[in-house]
């Protein structure tokens, strides 16, 4: 069972949604703790999907950089799942461990639909939270403003 998980409705084609959420270079303008996303290996040509078409394949890696607050950090990512219009999922690690595994699904309906979910390691979360404190309840406000900001974003293209 994921730790997270959100769903939204986006009156925007799947395909469309597919394209921004695939264009991680993009979320930090979606996520409230992503400030930079850069590419490491294996991303489309120009460094982002948008306008492209293919968009970053599986085993495509990047560095995430992040900020909460004054604490900055920085996270590595890679793509497990790359298919158009239909899911997108990659893995992220700091170091050799493994932090989260995030999954946007598509649900083409009248209007589009996007399912996010967040899967955290139990033994991740115990080694943590004396550090870091409890994150679940910022995870969940960053996923949910996450999801309206991308919601936000893709209707507004739609009625461009």
């Amino acid at each position: 069972m994921p730790d997270l998980t959100e769903s939204i409705t986006v009156h925007s084609p799947a395909d469309a949604l597919y394209r921004l959420v695939s264009d991680l270079p993009r979320m930090r303008e979606w996520s409230p703790e992503c400030t930079r996303v850069t590419w490491s290996s294996g991303q489309s040509s120009g460094g982002s999907s948008v306008g492209s078409g293919a968009g970053p394949a599986p085993g495509a890696r990047f560095v995430g950089h992040n900020r909460a607050g004054v604490v900055r950090w920085f996270t590595f990512g890679k793509v497990v799942t790359a298919q158009p219009g239909r899911r997108f999922t990659f893995d992220i690690t700091f170091g050799p461990v493994p932090i989260s595994r995030w999954d946007y699904e598509f649900t083409p309906t009248a209007t589009g639909c996007e399912s996010w979910t967040d899967h955290r390691p139990t033994v991740l979360k115990l080694l943590f939270r004396p550090v870091f404190g409890n994150r679940a309840p910022r995870n969940a406000h960053g996923i949910h403003t996450t999801l309206t900001r991308l919601k936000t974003a893709a209707e507004t293209t739609a009625r461009a």
